[in-house]
């Protein structure tokens, strides 16, 4: 199944030195996850956000503990992301049926870096979204918080 997407309207985000595009339509969690509805049947797509990805760096290993069909909720760990900053397990963003992962990924994990709205996205699965994911306007509230926060550390860590 060919992945052609139409690319979404998006927001310019920035603060400080961190930049990036979010898709207006998608819904983000607050563990910096995407979801975007594929169609009326209530399958998502699911990714990690751009800030994420920048977090764990640039993305060497990832892999999924669960097959197709699989009951999920929300806050399970369904898998795992390693990058060259850090591993991170998999949370599942969906209260419903695991659908499955990316398969482009087995071949070019990079997209999870360079594009991780379209081609990098993780697994598709069946169900509700997560009460606790939200519109980009909000999303954006919760970065604004946690690049803040990483530079009053940043600060705090230089002085002492």
């Amino acid at each position: 199944m060919p992945d052609e997407t139409p690319k979404s309207k998006t927001l310019h985000y920035r603060r400080s030195h961190f930049v990036t595009r979010l898709p207006v339509d998608y819904l983000y969690s607050p563990s910096h996850c995407w979801l975007d509805r594929r169609n009326e049947s209530g399958l998502w797509r699911v990714g990690i956000t751009k800030f994420a990805s920048r977090m764990l760096g640039e993305m060497v290993d990832f892999g999924f503990e669960l097959k197709p069909d699989t009951p999920v909720k929300t806050g399970q760990i369904i898998g795992w992301l390693e990058g060259f900053k850090a591993i991170s397990d998999a949370y599942c963003v969906v209260e419903g049926t695991f659908a499955g992962s990316n398969p482009a990924l087995e071949k070019k994990i990079g997209f999870i870096d360079k594009d991780p709205y379209q081609k990098g996205w993780l697994y598709e699965a069946k169900g509700e979204s997560d009460a606790k994911c939200m519109n980009v306007d909000a999303y954006v509230a919760v970065l604004d918080k946690t690049i803040d926060k990483i530079l009053e550390n940043q600060r705090a860590d230089e002085i002492s």
